[in-house]
């Protein structure tokens, strides 16, 4: 058979339900029935994607990181483990929406002619999931696309979506001057337990760290890494139930902590000032916690360690004696307002994205160092080629200079650069507290968060909400925008936008006041424009 028609058979056992399919910042995500067809042709536009990148690994990530169980996701990773690029998601958007077989088997075919794309290119592409239930079927109809294009896949299994992304990454470079690391688990973990038992040499025992792993994929992964870090840290882990599927980010995860700003159930007697993070579902977010000697808790969320990393490296390049390095921070605007300040203290340049990894990403590659979290935990730090060739080269003069100089060094190796990665993250915050000798609270001290409110407005269609400035201001629906300002102007260190969803249909409002009560108002009063 031809390969359109073995292309049209193997599609047939995937029909399309009657939907509209968008491929947006977190690839295609919905409930996880509506998926085997849109899997299946995202498989088709992963072989194309690798011939178009003359053979390059090209990752499919399954995971619909911290939705309900219910759902699920599909996302590619381009070869050096960043986001698709954001011109080839109008042609998922495409292939997703074909109305049938045929219709899906000649855009295929069309594409291939429009990139020029020779049949001798043979594409390489590597597969992973999350622990949902649905996962196994899903890899199931990426498998049959691979299959019906005659390619085998690299199949990895269960896995976080960052140690995807890494392994992309460490598959393209492997063998050049950029190898980013041995393209396997093993590998990963090996890297980053290396790097982290550097940089805590001569740094006194500390204080357990209590993870919640939102019953995902992080569980499992971290209690393989904890084996590589040895006694070198101590680790709890909490909420590591992958067997029930229906506890996965159930009254737990990041997304719980953060959106509540409260403690899991799971944690029926937190200690005062001990250290509690919490993953998501794919392990790609981080947010810390405490509650303090009066029992208050307290959120250490994306800007925090933005700030945290940002001030910590900015310190190690001058101690090190590294000239004219250019470090920034980008956020988005949900960063919290105190927290651009006190970069800004620092002396170090702010820039506000869009809200989505792809658009932070991008704008952290200007420096030498971006930093770049949003503020619901998902970000890393990206080095430049340029930047890690000075680190590499650098001749320190002074034992003093020496050390930071290999602190620096074994930060990019701990860092994983290719994405947002909770395991990562997790370590890099304990790397800097154990250097500073900082309890949450001292961390928590370099600025105090204003008060903010996030909250969702289900609507009839997100799409005709419209923003520009970075997503802080509306440009329609007309005269919605003012109605807002005019509520802000009530209220002191008043801050509030409006942007709709990126992955479902709704619109999300954030509000920040000087205190919690007016940004909760100021929050349900902006909502109710929307009504």
């Amino acid at each position: 058979m031809s390969t359109q028609e073995t292309i049209i058979a193997a599609s047939s056992a995937y029909p399309k339900p009657n939907q509209t399919f968008q491929y947006g910042t977190a690839g295609f995500r919905m409930k996880a029935d509506l998926l085997p067809s849109v899997v299946f042709r995202v498989g088709l536009l992963a072989a194309l994607r690798s011939r178009f990148k003359g053979g390059q690994y090209v990752g499919v990530m399954i995971t619909a990181s911290h939705n309900p169980p219910a759902d699920n996701g599909v996302k590619l990773i381009d070869p050096l483990g960043e986001m698709l690029e954001s011109s080839w998601e109008a042609y998922g958007t495409k292939l997703a929406n074909a109305a049938s077989d045929q219709e899906v088997a000649d855009y295929y075919s069309q594409l291939e002619q429009e990139f020029n794309l020779k049949p001798d290119v043979e594409a390489k592409v590597v597969v992973g999931c999350d622990t949902r239930e649905s996962s196994p079927a899903l890899v199931d109809a990426l498998v049959a696309a691979l299959n019906s294009l005659s390619i085998k896949p690299n199949d990895y299994g269960t896995v976080t979506t960052p140690q995807l992304h890494y392994v992309v990454r460490c598959l393209n470079t492997q063998g050049t001057d950029r190898a980013y690391g041995e393209p396997t688990l093993e590998g990963y973990f090996t890297k980053l337990s290396a790097a982290f038992k550097g940089l805590m040499k001569g740094k006194s025992t500390r204080t357990p760290v209590t993870v919640d792993c939102a019953n995902g994929v992080g569980g499992p992964q971290l209690g393989l890494l904890k084996k590589y870090l040895g006694d070198s840290i101590t680790i709890e882990v909490t909420n590591e139930d992958v067997q029930t599927y229906s506890k996965l980010n159930y009254q737990c995860g990041a997304d719980f902590v953060k959106v509540g700003q409260r403690l899991p159930p799971s944690i029926t007697s937190p200690q005062p000032l001990a250290r509690y993070a919490s993953l998501d579902g794919d392990a790609d977010r981080i947010v810390y916690y405490y509650v303090d000697k009066s029992n208050t808790f307290h959120l250490l969320d994306g800007d925090k360690i933005a700030t945290l990393a940002a001030s910590f490296i900015v310190d190690l390049v001058r101690a090190s004696g590294i000239a004219d390095f250019n470090l920034g921070v980008v956020q988005t605007a949900y960063a919290n307002g105190n927290s651009t300040k006190y970069i800004e203290k620092l002396g170090l340049p702010v820039v506000c994205t869009p809200t989505g990894v792809k658009h932070l990403h991008h704008a952290a590659l200007a420096y030498d160092c971006g930093v770049y979290f949003e503020a619901n935990g998902h970000g890393t730090v990206l080095f430049s080629s340029d930047a890690l060739a000075r680190i590499q080269e650098h001749n320190p003069n002074t034992p003093a200079e020496s050390s930071a100089l290999k602190n620096l060094t074994a930060l990019t190796e701990l860092i994983n650069q290719t994405v947002g990665d909770a395991l990562s993250d997790l370590l890099l915050v304990e790397v800097i507290l154990a250097h500073k000798s900082w309890t949450p609270d001292q961390w928590d001290s370099c600025y105090t968060d204003l008060p903010n409110k996030l909250e969702k407005a289900e609507v009839a269609d997100r799409n005709i909400y419209k923003t520009t400035d970075a997503e802080r201001k509306l440009t329609e629906p007309k005269g919605l925008q003012d109605q807002i300002d005019a509520l802000v102007s009530k209220y002191s260190n008043g801050r509030s936008f409006v942007r709709p969803s990126g992955t479902e249909n709704v619109v999300r409002v954030y509000a920040e006041a000087g205190t919690k009560g007016e940004a909760d108002e100021l929050a349900q009063k902006v909502k109710a424009l929307l009504n």
